[in-house]
């Protein structure tokens, strides 16, 4: 409904998840730095310009899906002067999420020191056979790895992103009308809940959309956007006693082995006042309970006395879609497929996704008073693309290396027993920069790995010949 849109609307209350967060001391942070690299793209300009809008309207964009995503481009996109509508179906929405972010995301998006829960300074890395790698060994005192729960960082955001004139609605995106014609608009249907548990059919006409809603984005397929391959993530989340749960006071642990997983890890992350134990899989998505089944065999007596009260499972994209931006849609965060293999983060990429999209349209738009076009989101992912592009085939070369088979992964957590690994590691993820390493402990590191990849190829001859 248009005319129920012309002004801000009067809302039902949302869930807020406000008091859930921690109170900390506050730590010092160190500032984002990045080394940027480029991955080509192509550049197709929409027909026509950016031509000014009539005079009292405001470009007007939907923002569909109220994750890290939405919630950043929504709060961007209202504070540069763009009319923005934030379409959310599920407000308490807790995704199956390790939930770790990078200690470059709290300072760069701004974000309270009680949203985090924990502060990971210890991990430890298991192997197929049980051998463990303590990690963090070169962790500064202020350097760690924030814990935090999506539902609370999501809620988070969306409400900075209403605080500063986004309207956010409790609502389900159904499809989208494409304009036919000069002058007309995006017509969004959708299903308004505002809180209730029946809905009712409403409309919604906009000039642009970002599609900031998962892996099975509905914006993707009216666009066309191409198909992916995706990880099921499943993860329960497990009350432990309170001895057992000081174990995990500053530590995280991640397990790999084809009991677990044949193609990615399991994880035990702790949380406020419990852990999430989970694992993930493309290949063997049917096998999911069966590889969880093994992690918490593997995690064993450290978990014994644990009650789930959550069960949790999502599809998570492997790589980004063949097409982010046509028109005047753009994708971002999972619905882009930011999520990196190996490794599996997403939460940062995605936040800085949904930023990075609407500061485009900020500019594109001259802060609400122009239409934009295609050109202008390509800008977005040409950037976005020259920064992380890198990152994401490193990741994913890494995965193919050392995720293929279990002798594999022994050498995968030999290697991580290296300082120079660790700092590395390290570098890279809490401040998503890559600092050159000198030539000898590079050299040295080339060796390492060879002669782990060696002893792993030794080992499954060996294997095979038994078998």
């Amino acid at each position: 409904m248009e005319a129920a849109m012309s002004a801000k609307p009067s809302h039902v209350p949302l869930p807020s998840f406000s008091g859930l967060r921690q109170s900390a001391k506050a730590e010092p942070f160190r500032v984002l730095r990045l080394a940027p690299r480029r991955a080509p793209a192509a550049v197709r300009a929409s027909a026509g310009g950016n031509t000014k809008l009539p005079a009292g309207r405001r470009l007007r964009v939907a923002v569909i899906g109220g994750g890290p995503a939405g919630g950043c481009a929504a709060e961007t996109l209202a504070k540069g002067g763009v009319e923005t509508v934030l379409i959310e179906r599920k407000m308490d929405n807790c995704k199956p999420c390790g939930g770790a972010i990078p200690l470059c995301m709290v300072d760069e998006f701004d974000l309270p020191q009680d949203i985090i829960d924990r502060r990971v300074r210890k991990m430890k890395m298991i192997s197929p056979s049980n051998v463990s790698v303590d990690i963090g060994r070169t962790l500064k005192p202020d350097e760690y790895i924030g814990m935090l729960r999506r539902e609370v960082l999501d809620s988070y955001l969306r409400e900075r992103a209403e605080k500063n004139g986004a309207s956010v609605i409790n609502g389900l995106f159904l499809r989208m009308d494409r304009p036919t014609g000069p002058g007309e608009r995006y017509r969004i249907h959708y299903t308004r809940y505002d809180g209730r548990v029946t809905g009712e059919p409403a409309t919604l006409e906009v000039d642009a959309v970002i599609g900031a809603d998962g892996a099975n984005s509905r914006v993707a397929k009216a666009i066309g956007a191409g198909n992916y391959e995706y990880a099921i993530a499943f993860q329960e989340r497990m009350k432990i006693p309170e001895e057992k749960m000081a174990y995990y006071e500053e530590r995280a642990e991640m397990y790999v082995g084809f009991d677990v997983s044949p193609d990615f890890y399991a994880w035990v992350f702790p949380k406020c006042d419990h852990v999430a134990v989970g694992t993930g899989t493309v290949t063997h998505k049917g096998d999911i309970k069966l590889l969880q089944d093994a992690t918490r065999r593997r995690a064993g007596a450290k978990i014994d006395g644990a009650v789930t009260f959550r069960v949790e499972a999502h599809p998570i994209p492997e790589h980004p879609r063949p097409r982010r931006a046509v028109d005047e849609v753009a994708l971002v965060g999972d619905a882009a497929g930011y999520v990196t293999k190996c490794s599996g983060e997403g939460i940062y990429f995605a936040a800085k996704s949904g930023r990075m999209c609407a500061e485009e349209i900020v500019r594109g738009s001259e802060n609400g008073t122009k239409t934009i076009t295609e050109a202008d989101l390509r800008r977005y992912l040409a950037k976005f693309d020259k920064l992380y592009w890198p990152t994401y085939k490193v990741l994913d070369i890494l995965q193919k290396v050392f995720y293929r088979s279990n002798p594999a992964k022994e050498a995968f957590v030999e290697m991580c027993a290296d300082d120079y690994v660790q700092k590395m590691t390290f570098d890279s993820y809490l401040y998503k920069r890559v600092n050159p390493g000198t030539p000898l402990e590079d050299l040295k590191l080339a060796v390492k790995t060879i002669g782990c990849l060696v002893r792993a190829n030794a080992l499954r001859n060996e294997m095979a010949k038994l078998s």
